[in-house]
């Protein structure tokens, strides 16, 4: 595998693992008994941290990646192993 392929597999993974972790660990102005803004919405975070944010899902996204291109190179999980229905390719 080249590693303009790794670069941009990870990106992908850090993109989505951006938004997996997105959720976790946000307070609202309720919870951390802060008062709101008029018209503020009542999900609205306490405080947004994007550096924690970006740290978190580029861990999670180096740990994904080097996952995959580890089943990449010692053919773990194949296409075949992931068939669920269809015909079968062996006696039954």
């Amino acid at each position: 595998m080249q590693w303009t392929s790794m670069l941009a597999i990870y990106f992908l993974f850090f993109v989505f693992s951006a938004f997996v972790l997105l959720p976790f660990g946000v307070r609202t102005h309720d919870e951390a008994g802060v008062e709101k803004i008029p018209g503020q919405a009542d999900s609205a975070p306490v405080e947004f941290r994007a550096g924690r944010l970006l740290l978190r899902a580029a861990i999670l996204a180096l740990v994904v990646t080097a996952l995959y291109v580890a089943n990449y190179i010692n053919g773990w999980i194949t296409v075949e192993d992931l068939i669920l229905w269809g015909p079968s390719t062996g006696a039954e």
